[in-house]
């Protein structure tokens, strides 16, 4: 794959309305691979006053900028129930418009996250944008103003990582999926009209948060889910399970990547028992007794009342004897659906040890692939468990918290040289991206590292923002945008690597 986008990829994107070459029109850009399409040179050195085009404040944010068109949307918390979606010229940082919405009061969420956590997709009609306490709204990309709404069940999450789903676009559809404790779905909406075209209810998923993405297998196109224990694919006309393949683990907040036919995942996960036991049994809300009772959910959860469906769907089927208390293999009877008993391994606290995985899994097939197309799947010890992988050059880059990389090759899986530190000890929830034979990485600490995509990854520069990022950056029109916790900035000055 190199530098360039592979033709299939291409192909598969042509659809979307007015698509330009180098668009980067949603999380991760081109299919959510990471991977720019632009052939212009992009910068090297920068910071946050030096080879900066423009710069605009967008409020708090966690949720990474698009491009479309010529125009850039992010989006922000102006205020404590507030939130906005900017426009701008993405050359010129001229501001088009600004869209304000209230959200009304909001669920307790753990840092670093942000309320404005998502990133909207865009093509040049329309941007659209998802908020839990908004649903999914599409608006005008040239006025703001409203086109469609779709509100959506609000989502409801036990442990507070919050919302984190953003909308990504196949030809004419926005697909969206969310797999929360209540209601996990994928939905696929007409771009023009909001039209519900399709939907799956994912209740055999517990909370995953894993985006869509599109594969070509053969002679057909498919949109590729990870999940709890098992990667999806669906056609993408009726939104049919045309396969699965049950090699995951518990859970996933990484997004794959498809390149020639395989899906690549890397994965990191606990066990079920161990993150209730770890999260609800502990000194402010439980009694350290390895035990969870209903009292103990609710108690963490704090001034928003469980919902009863949740503990009649998950609770009362693990508790077995029927004594009010969930322990040992009940809690993971509780917390997996029957039919999808993904990767359990009980103890006799009926906890598992977390887990780790670097998986290859060709497209195509019907009904359970399992043994017919995972090509390949190895424990690791360096995968991450927010930060999404890298395929380029036949090559898989990882980087997890503490700056510990880890690159395999995509034929075999195996490690193509030993782990190593990348330059910057920090935690990373931005997932790299790369362009013009370079690699973009940025750390929670503001510092964003260029590397040479090639074999040995040489450090080209690193690069001190002044501000914390957790959004992925964006590539387009030989610019790196970078949206730190307030801004967005546009950073140009580049030069060529050879």
């Amino acid at each position: 794959m190199g530098t360039f986008v592979s033709r299939g990829i291409l192909l598969l994107l042509a659809g979307a309305a007015g698509a330009r070459a180098d668009d980067w029109p949603q999380f991760r850009g081109p299919n959510s691979s990471g991977m720019a399409r632009t052939t212009q040179a992009l910068p090297v050195t920068f910071s946050a006053t030096d080879n900066v085009r423009w710069q605009a404040n967008v409020g708090d944010g966690a949720g990474g900028a698009v491009v479309a068109a010529g125009r850039l949307f992010v989006s922000g918390m102006t205020g404590p129930e507030t939130v906005s979606l900017f426009a701008f010229d993405a050359a010129t940082g001229k501001k088009l418009w600004q869209r304000d919405w209230p959200t009304g009061p909001l669920a307790d969420i753990t840092a670093p996250n942000s309320h404005a956590s998502t990133t909207p997709a865009a093509d040049a009609d329309r941007v659209y944008f998802y908020l839990s306490a908004l649903g999914l709204r599409a608006v005008d990309a040239r006025t703001g103003r409203d086109v469609w709404h779709q509100k959506l069940p609000m989502p409801f999450f036990v442990f507070k990582w919050g919302p984190g789903m953003s909308p990504v676009l196949y030809r004419d559809m926005v697909l969206f999926a969310q797999d929360d404790d209540l209601f996990p779905a994928i939905h696929a909406f007409d771009k023009a009209t909001g039209k519900l075209r399709w939907k799956d209810d994912r209740l055999d998923m517990a909370v995953n948060y894993s985006h869509p993405i599109v594969c070509a297998a053969g002679d057909r196109t498919e949109v590729v889910l990870a999940g709890t224990g098992m990667l999806i694919g669906y056609d993408p006309g009726t939104g049919r399970r045309r396969w699965h393949a049950k090699t995951l683990l518990r859970n996933i907040k990484t997004t794959p990547v498809c390149d020639g036919g395989v899906v690549y995942v890397s994965v990191q996960s606990g066990g079920i028992a161990n993150q209730w036991l770890a999260s609800v049994d502990q000194v402010k809300t439980g009694n350290n007794d390895g035990k969870v009772t209903k009292a103990e959910i609710q108690k963490y959860v704090g001034a928003t009342p469980v919902p009863a469906i949740f503990f009649e769907r998950t609770f009362d089927r693990g508790d077995l004897n029927k004594d009010g208390v969930l322990e040992g293999r009940e809690l993971d009877i509780a917390f997996l659906h029957p039919d999808n008993f993904a990767g359990a391994d009980f103890t006799a606290m009926g906890a598992q040890a977390a887990s780790e995985a670097i998986v290859a899994v060709r497209a195509g097939g019907e009904g359970d692939v399992t043994r017919s197309h995972v090509l390949w799947k190895h424990a690791t010890k360096h995968t991450d468990h927010i930060v999404s992988p890298l395929v380029s050059g036949g090559r898989m880059f990882l980087v997890k918290g503490g700056g510990i990389n880890t690159v395999f090759e995509t034929k075999s899986g195996t490690p193509a040289r030993p782990p190593r530190r990348v330059g910057n000890a920090s935690d990373y929830y931005a997932s790299p991206v790369a362009g013009d034979g370079k690699i973009y990485l940025a750390g929670e600490n503001g510092v964003v590292l260029v590397l040479k995509d090639n074999a040995e990854y040489e450090m080209l520069a690193k690069n001190d923002m002044g501000e914390s990022i957790v959004a992925t950056p964006a590539i387009a029109g030989g610019s790196l945008f970078i949206r730190t916790r307030t801004k967005v900035l546009s950073i140009g000055g580049a030069r060529r690597v050879d």
